[in-house]
């Protein structure tokens, strides 16, 4: 059986919190209610069944007083009934109790009551209580819900970050593949010209196949005219068969490489593009820095010479294409720092059993001590104005600690410069989950 309780307020436009009082004898609720209900919303139950239905309906209790020695269902098993629920799980509840042992205060206090009172009450003892708990639950709602508003103002603010990262980096990839538009234009002209100058050529030796042919034909017709063979034997003379059948194949088979070449600038173009792509796959490190290098080519083939050094590589749990991104940076930053004619070294190397290493090397001028510390900042560049964005390492330096790895450089003036990438072979899940876009 459950009754309800009011009384006049001091503040009446003020919201009174609602209590729940639980307790068998009536005199002890008759007590309590003479106590509170002048400050708060009394309700009142005389059973833990009761208690526990009163809890899940409205208007729901801000605080409990619960009487532990009850018959049928005493005041520990109601509060642990409380706490499976979801309504009761965060309700203070204070048991008021005449066991006035320090054991069972402090196993009142283990099975989590908030506070524990002894009877006989004491008034003024309830009331600092009751408005004690109270106050404590209401810091308690207000630092939550501060809480869950700074969680969706982190979640937004690393939302938005993720977001002008990947713009970012889209800025950059597109200046780099500007800067690039020419070389990938002359190394696809190269195979598409030679190819139709094969093609030209294959059709004049066609059409004079085709002669032979047409006269083989004729001199067919004419069986017994060995003057007819002997013209048709003169042309085939005139036109080189021979050397025809021999350089058709060859033409075919540069026509095709020159193919396969143009198909494989367009598909590193391709793959190079997807700059926004966040789908972690397992990736051969190897195929991405020859696909990046067959895409920066045109900017080194002049005056530079690219020696590889791979050793044995496992596939790594990656962002292909950001990683291609920092594989770019490293190569055409180590081409611009060779004046006239120099050498790039890739290589590659396992770290332990859990990490790769790439080090791309370079007989450049070399980073002077003062820039050395600096080359990671963003907008920072030692290259002429106009030539550089300043963005490159420093976008190329986020890509890593996003796998959790790092890059390094050392660099001697006159000497040349080495960045080292270590990259884990599966960065830990937290890492990858913070690498995707919220």
């Amino acid at each position: 059986m459950e009754t309800h309780t009011t009384g006049d307020s001091a503040n009446p436009g003020r919201a009174r919190a609602t209590l729940l009082v639980v307790d068998d004898e009536p005199a002890n609720l008759g007590v309590l209610n003479a106590v509170l209900q002048p400050h708060f919303r009394v309700r009142v139950a005389r059973s833990g069944a009761d208690a526990l239905r009163a809890a899940n309906s409205e208007p729901r209790p801000d605080l409990i007083l619960l009487d532990v020695m009850m018959p049928g269902m005493d005041g520990y098993a109601v509060l642990a009934r409380l706490r499976e629920t979801e309504s009761g799980r965060d309700v203070p509840v204070i048991f008021v109790t005449a066991m006035d042992s320090s054991e069972d205060e402090q196993r009142g206090l283990e099975s989590g009551a908030a506070d524990y009172i002894t009877k006989p009450i004491n008034p003024a003892i309830v009331l600092a209580r009751v408005r004690a708990q109270l106050e404590a639950r209401q810091t308690r709602d207000m630092l939550k819900k501060f809480n869950l508003q700074l969680e969706h103002q982190v979640e937004e603010g690393t939302h938005a970050l993720e977001q002008a990262q990947l713009q970012l980096m889209q800025s950059e990839k597109m200046a780099s593949i500007g800067q690039l538009a020419a070389g990938v234009a002359h190394e696809i002209n190269n195979p598409i010209g030679f190819v139709g100058s094969n093609l030209g050529t294959l059709a004049g030796y066609l059409e004079d196949i085709f002669s032979i042919v047409a006269a083989y034909e004729t001199a067919a017709t004419a069986a017994g005219n060995e003057a007819a063979f002997d013209e048709v034997r003169s042309l085939r003379q005139k036109l080189d068969y021979d050397y025809l059948k021999e350089d058709i194949a060859q033409l075919l088979g540069e026509s095709k490489d020159g193919l396969a070449r143009v198909r494989k600038i367009v598909q590193d173009l391709k793959g190079f593009s997807h700059v926004s792509d966040t789908v972690w796959e397992w990736a051969d490190i190897h195929e991405g820095i020859d696909s990046t290098l067959n895409m920066v080519w045109n900017e080194l083939k002049y005056h530079c010479t690219v020696k590889k050094d791979y050793g044995p590589l496992p596939k790594i749990h990656c962002l292909p294409s950001q990683l291609n991104q920092v594989i770019m940076n490293l190569l055409v930053n180590a081409g611009h720092a060779i004046e006239g004619k120099g050498e790039i070294t890739i290589a590659t190397e396992c770290h332990g059993d859990t990490a790769v290493r790439v080090s791309i090397s370079d007989t450049g001028t070399g980073i002077a001590p003062a820039a050395l510390a600096k080359v990671f900042d963003p907008f920072f560049t030692t290259k002429p104005v106009g030539k550089g964005t300043g963005l490159g390492l420093s976008l190329a330096w986020n890509i890593v600690q996003r796998h959790g790895g790092k890059i390094e450089v050392t660099s001697e003036v006159g000497k040349g410069t080495t960045f080292t990438l270590t990259l884990p072979v599966e960065p830990s899940q937290a890492e990858a989950a913070d690498a995707m876009p919220a």
